[in-house]
């Protein structure tokens, strides 16, 4: 009988996620643009089996009105997780803050930001 993490237990979704995130960076470590770890994301996801939506347009809504100005979101998996890629040193406050705002504009509430530019993966989860 296999043992399931605790992450496994409360979020099996973000955690598959998050493994095809740790195979990507396993293959092609740090050093690359943001853009070849985002191709390499999709076909690790398709590789999976995990739904996604690449470059999805997301709505800006100020006070209930949508605006002509929107944003795209690197991916939305299993019809709700929000997923940015990053490629840098170390992820800090400001791109939390940044996907803390795209999941307060798309009504989604769980997302996950990854970062392939340093020697480990690093990843948060983030709830809005």
């Amino acid at each position: 009988m296999q043992r399931l993490s605790m992450t496994q237990q409360r979020d099996p979704l973000t955690y598959q996620i998050i493994g095809a995130a740790f195979a990507v960076h396993a293959e092609l470590g740090a050093g690359f643009l943001e853009a070849v770890y985002q191709e390499a994301f999709e076909v690790e996801l398709k590789a999976r089996e995990i739904p996604y939506i690449r470059e999805h347009l997301m709505e800006v809504k100020y006070r209930g009105t949508p605006l002509r100005t929107r944003y795209k979101v690197d991916f939305v998996c299993c019809d709700g997780i929000l997923v940015e890629l990053k490629a840098l040193t170390t992820i800090t406050g400001l791109e939390e803050a940044q996907v803390l705002n795209y999941l307060k504009a798309s009504g989604l509430t769980t997302a996950l930001l990854l970062n392939f530019g340093s020697p480990s993966l690093q990843y948060r989860r983030l709830v809005f």
